[in-house]
């Protein structure tokens, strides 16, 4: 069985405007062209969340033995230099 939730919502003028002249465009009620816009959006934004970013990674060997054990304070220093006191 589906069940249908009632709302109201506020939308701008001209983007009610839009929707419903897309509405008539494609033959749909503005109900239908609404759910399908929500639709839509929801599924680009789980698609944006799941997307696997691959890694960059360089052909180095780690890090110089000057900054083996340092701390990303003291590269982030170094890289972009610190002011005199």
């Amino acid at each position: 069985m589906v069940c249908n939730m009632k709302t109201t919502i506020d939308i701008a003028d001209d983007l009610f405007r839009r929707t419903k002249l897309a509405a008539n465009e494609r033959g749909m009620s503005f109900r239908s062209m609404v759910m399908l816009g929500l639709s839509l959006a929801l599924d680009s934004e789980a698609h944006r969340r799941t997307k696997k970013i691959k890694p960059v990674t360089f052909k180095g060997k780690g890090k110089t033995p000057a900054f083996q054990n340092a701390g990303w304070s003291a590269i982030r220093d170094a890289a972009y230099g610190t002011p005199e006191a």
